[in-house]
């Protein structure tokens, strides 16, 4: 598929489930992220490789990097954040953070007689913790920081993917049902269920939203850019520093929130979520089960599901102790485990944009975190012994 070919698979899909959900109600019922996951899946891995009209993978990772960047200023300028509550942040962070330190050292002591080396184990536990506290960035560094071998590596981002993409789908069809039946109702989402029926509202173009909507488009360009260009001087290798990207898209839209005509628009929250779709639907044809290697060093694989499966176990226990409600939790899990470039998926899942300034807080937080705490347990394992 050429990238012009591409491009209207991209834009166009989207918009067209977007449409029959306002045919078919069970496309809302079960989400149209949903939808668009299984679309993208079928297409990666059904359609043959060699057809004339397949995907330019070229083009199809270019979208999915742009929309992130535009999804969660337009996403946040639509939210009203004086009532936001950092403490309410730090609890919810705290929980997710303790449950993967458990899981991940529990795990390395389970999983460590079935690998070749105890010791490469516990670089693995390291990269691990890394990436399930903060997340790829920090999973480089600390791979340099305790001398990983580029093979186990490998083994790692292969099994990482297929991981956090199973408990994306997990997410995507059963996450909101699973998370508020387990824990208390978000006393944050403003959202009730009638405007989770947002495919059929998405009208930011007509006579009365128009100029408003052309102005949070203006901002969201002007805030991307800014910020990828602050991100790519703050980069020593090139690649856009991910962990500046993130804080300054987000730090830029909170302030462009506070403008009067901004604040708490929904027409900017549902361009943000169409640029959500489209993600979605690009990370979807990304994943080509085909080419993944899967047969390398089994009990790594085993030890990255146990921790995504034991750490959610034991955050929700954690947070029916504290009395944590079920969005919130379902955000930062999502935040730790797949980045916070998927807070805005999940804060549309949950129809709760209240919740996205609070995931991305969370995965900023782990960002930081993520080097320090991978390193201090591959030394403090290493004196274990």
């Amino acid at each position: 598929m050429n990238a012009a070919i591409t491009i209207i698979y991209l834009l166009g899909v989207p918009l067209l489930v977007m449409r029959l959900a306002k045919r078919w109600t069970w496309i809302d019922k079960v989400s149209p992220m949903s939808v668009l996951y299984i679309i993208g899946l079928a297409v990666a891995n059904l359609v043959p490789s060699d057809w004339p009209l397949n995907v330019d993978m070229d083009t199809n990772t270019l979208f999915s990097n742009i929309a992130v960047p535009l999804a969660i200023p337009l996403m946040l300028m639509g939210c009203d954040m004086r009532g936001w509550q950092v403490s309410k942040a730090l609890k919810v962070f705290a929980t997710g953070l303790l449950s993967v330190l458990i899981v991940s050292m529990a795990g390395y002591f389970i999983f460590r007689t079935n690998y070749h080396d105890s010791g490469g184990f516990a670089q693995v536990c390291a990269v691990a913790t890394g990436i399930y506290t903060g997340g790829i960035p920090n999973m480089g560094a600390i791979k340099q920081a305790v001398g990983m071998p580029d093979e186990t590596y490998l083994y790692i981002t292969s099994y990482d993917l297929i991981v956090t993409g199973l408990y994306l789908v997990f997410v995507i069809l059963f996450g909101r049902i699973v998370f508020r039946k387990l824990l208390p109702a978000s006393s944050t989402n403003s959202d009730d269920t009638e405007n989770n029926k947002e495919t059929g509202k998405i009208k930011p173009f007509d006579k009365e939203h128009r100029s408003t909507t052309f102005i949070a488009i203006g901002l969201t360009v002007a805030i991307a850019a800014v910020s990828y260009a602050v991100s790519l001087l703050t980069s020593r290798n090139g690649s856009p520093n991910m962990t500046v990207l993130i804080l300054l898209l987000t730090t830029l839209a909170i302030a462009a929130s506070f403008l009067p005509r901004m604040r708490s628009q929904q027409q900017s929250f549902d361009l943000g979520l169409y640029c959500v779709y489209v993600f979605c639907l690009s990370i979807a044809t990304a994943c080509n089960v085909r080419e993944m290697d899967i047969v390398g060093s089994l009990p790594i694989l085993y030890y990255l599901g146990f921790i995504i499966v034991g750490s959610l176990i034991l955050q929700i226990l954690f947070a029916r102790i504290m009395k944590i409600d079920g969005d919130s939790v379902m955000v930062c899990s999502v935040a730790l485990i797949n980045s916070p470039p998927f807070v805005p998926l999940a804060a549309a899942l949950l129809g709760n944009k209240g919740v996205v300034i609070l995931g991305i807080t969370i995965g900023l937080l782990g960002y930081m975190l993520g080097n320090y705490l991978g390193i201090g347990i591959y030394h403090l394992l290493l004196a274990i012994g």
